[in-house]
């Protein structure tokens, strides 16, 4: 199992995405130019959201995850062509439906959600840029379901037949790493930053090391359920083993603290364990 070096990373890969839209401005500007909507601020960001409504229900892990006043956003970047997208999205609008009731809402209380997939393909074959799905009426295509949800799918491969200037030129730099406009720059120099970054780079480390275990781990047991148990189990001696990994790489104590989340006595410990060990 190989790792993609930091240095090569895009926007579009699931960690640099998620680290770069943790950051507000640009996620609401993202989100802004995309839907071509204004939104006055933003309540809630999270990455890598798990939902799983109840105990024995499928769960899912969202790219980012938004809430604001009036509206919810799901943004996912997909790589490459799932087995069924529609059918994926239709389950993740469930379940944010689902949890957001979870927190004693009422019906006509959820909030306007969007559904939104970057592909770097076209997922329809049609050569759009931007694929756009409401519920209409069948028997009369003036009549749309107002159950103001939206699912967007946006096609990077084409970006040169996108009208809208800074949508096309936010396609454009997803599908070919070029940054032309101020927000795209914008982009494009926080990514730079992020690889330059000592907590950025043991973050990365950590969760590709993990990966790997938790992926041989299941592949030795040979049943896939391993992998979210390996998830739990494993974490305490992955911090560890990424730790020493950072020692090696000259990092200060603290920064491997902030990097694998250990207690900075546990990562002094670690160190000395190491130099007794040289």
């Amino acid at each position: 199992m190989t790792f993609k070096p930091i240095e090569e990373l895009t926007f579009t890969d699931d960690f640099m995405f998620n680290a770069v839209m943790k950051n507000k401005e640009i996620c609401i500007g993202l989100l802004e130019r995309l839907l071509e909507i204004k939104i006055a601020d933003i309540k809630y960001l999270e990455v890598q959201k798990s939902l799983k409504p109840y105990y024995n229900s499928k769960g899912v892990r969202l790219d980012v995850y938004v809430q604001g006043s009036d509206k919810i956003f799901d943004i996912e970047v997909q790589t490459y062509k799932p087995e069924n997208l529609a059918k994926r999205m239709r389950y993740y609008q469930g379940i944010i439906d689902v949890d957001s009731l979870q927190r004693g809402t009422y019906y006509t209380e959820l909030k306007q959600s969007f559904i939104i997939f970057i592909c770097t393909f076209d997922p329809f074959g049609l050569n759009l840029p931007m694929y756009s799905f409401k519920n209409k009426c069948l028997q009369s295509d003036k009549l749309i379901l107002e159950d103001e949800t939206l699912k967007v799918v946006f096609n990077t491969q084409s970006f040169n037949k996108e009208n809208n200037l800074e949508r096309k030129a936010i396609l454009n730099y997803l599908y070919n790493n070029e940054a032309i406009t101020d927000f795209t720059k914008k982009i494009s120099t926080l990514v730079e930053d992020l690889k330059q970054s000592e907590k950025f780079k043991g973050e990365y480390m950590m969760i590709n090391i993990r990966d790997y275990e938790i992926a041989d781990r299941a592949k030795k047991e040979g049943i896939q359920q391993g992998i979210e148990q390996g998830i739990s189990e494993g974490a305490e001696q992955t911090k560890i083993q990424t730790a020493k990994n950072l020692f090696a790489m000259n990092l200060s104590c603290e920064q491997i603290a902030q990097a694998t989340e250990l207690p900075l006595e546990k990562v002094l410990e670690i160190e000395n364990q190491l130099r007794m060990q040289n």
